[in-house]
């Protein structure tokens, strides 16, 4: 089954990972499959720009979106090899139109990030949590995407209704003479829902209504999802923190859906150092600080370019014309070049270049050069074993970043946006030529200079001991 289809599951007619035989199956009329592209474009692009950050990321992540009969509504594949993709009837689609569209959209991308933070499998083995997904994510839906109601399809309602449930709760639990919460306590967060259905005598448990929560369903091979929610929830959390008040506000509302509820959800959120946007944190895990704090000075250091200007004179010209005023490009958009050296004369704590590694893999749009360096510097690919054990020397690193000295011949033809530095801080100090773009990550008891110098530059003390 797909979204909103109660018939029973069948086995699928194709594999849904072979993008050729999907697109070949039974193709529909072009001139559909090019209005539900239209409306599958419109309904993105609407995402990014207002309603979802998270959607708007996750469907990025999804290289290739295929029209096809093969499913009946619409699906994201996620398989072993680490590939996600979109699939959607087009049929369905121009059905629904672009409200109906943006609200299945929204809800396949939330059952994602909903897979990802509740993995644990005495919860998705209970058909009641499966339910209480549905609730959950379609009163979310219904409220950001400012709905009253499910959307229609052949004038009848497709998927679960929460308000729906709520009324069946209701009346299980007066029936046996218990109090049931108000439905906005009732929906105030996910495991709240999953709770209160679980008092009930008889709770709801039919079919599965998304076609990728069933064994014969599409694939959502767990490691894919939490490599691309976890990218997604990171890029939509540094939007967060660049002033992207849409990104802020739905972070924080997923959060507070879902941090403390498990011990995953809660480790999730804090490797992600996500607490920095709402100013605290959860008794149940220790916190990172320099982590959070590592995030949100990249946020600005990796801020987005404007790529689009207003050009005063030519617009002030086409005014005294009688014509629009037009945006002009100013180029296309840079990939940010980030550069993380790690000092290699002492030993470095892996937990912390695992971490950074892991960190900077999942930032889109940011081209990484990796340094090691003693009283030399030496580049490196990421996963590669460093080598060191000399003096150490910060002024290396900076004629090389700064393009003064050559590595084996080679010198360095970028212009950093940013350059991490984990060092225990002692070595000569330096003034690079552009400090502000410098984040000192200083081990534990080492040298902090770098903040009390003049220029004062980004640092923070990181956590090295066993944690």
């Amino acid at each position: 089954m797909a979204y909103g289809d109660e018939r029973v599951v069948r086995r699928r007619v194709v594999d849904l990972a072979d993008r050729r035989a999907l697109e070949q199956w039974r193709p529909a009329d072009p001139a559909v499959v090019a209005e539900a592209t239209r409306l599958k474009e419109a309904a993105l692009l609407d995402f990014g720009m207002t309603t979802s950050a998270v959607t708007s990321w996750l469907y990025s992540k999804c290289r290739h979106h295929i029209a096809t009969t093969a499913v009946g509504t619409a699906a994201v594949v996620a398989s072993g090899d680490g590939s996600c993709l979109l699939l959607f009837n087009p049929g369905f689609f121009t059905g629904l139109g672009l409200d109906g569209v943006k609200f299945v959209l929204f809800h396949e991308a939330r059952h994602l990030v909903h897979r990802h933070l509740f993995a644990e499998p005495e919860l998705r083995e209970d058909p009641v949590f499966t339910v209480a997904a549905e609730v959950a994510i379609n009163h979310v839906a219904l409220i950001r995407l400012g709905r009253t109601g499910l959307p229609l399809l052949d004038g009848e309602p497709t998927g679960i209704d929460p308000r729906v449930v709520y009324e069946d709760y209701r009346e299980d639990l007066l029936g046996q003479g218990l109090e049931p919460l108000g439905y906005d306590h009732f929906a105030e967060t996910d495991m709240t829902i999953y709770g209160e259905l679980k008092r009930m005598k008889n709770p709801p448990v039919p079919p599965p209504l998304c076609v990728h929560l069933t064994e014969d369903g599409v694939p959502a091979d767990q490691e894919t999802v939490d490599a691309v929610c976890s990218s997604v929830l990171l890029n939509s959390l540094l939007a967060a923190r660049r002033g992207h008040p849409a990104a802020e506000g739905e972070l924080l509302d997923l959060m507070d859906r879902t941090d403390g509820a498990t011990d995953r959800a809660s480790r999730i959120w804090g490797r992600l150092g996500a607490g920095r946007l709402r100013g605290q944190t959860s008794a149940t895990r220790r916190v990172d600080w320099w982590q959070r704090w590592l995030v949100d000075v990249l946020a600005s250091k990796l801020r987005e370019g404007e790529r689009l200007v207003y050009p005063k004179k030519r617009g002030a010209l086409l005014a005294a014309l009688g014509q629009d005023p037009m945006l002009s490009r100013r180029g296309a958009e840079r990939t940010k070049v980030l550069v993380v050296a790690y000092d290699t004369s002492g030993s470095m704590p892996g937990h912390v270049v695992e971490w950074l590694t892991d960190l900077v893999g999942r930032i889109d749009g940011v081209e990484a050069h990796w340094l090691s360096f003693d009283g030399c510097v030496m580049p490196f690919k990421a996963g590669e074993r460093v080598y060191g054990g000399g003096g150490t020397s910060f002024q290396a690193v900076a004629d090389y970043v700064e393009g003064r000295t050559a590595v084996d011949g080679e010198f360095f033809d970028e212009r950093p946006d940013a350059v991490v530095m984990l060092t225990d801080g002692y070595a000569p100090h330096i003034t690079p030529a552009e400090p502000d773009k410098w984040i000192w990550l200083i081990t534990e008891y080492g040298d902090d200079w770098p903040e009390a110098h003049s220029p004062p530059m980004a640092c923070h003390r990181v956590t090295t001991g066993d944690r």
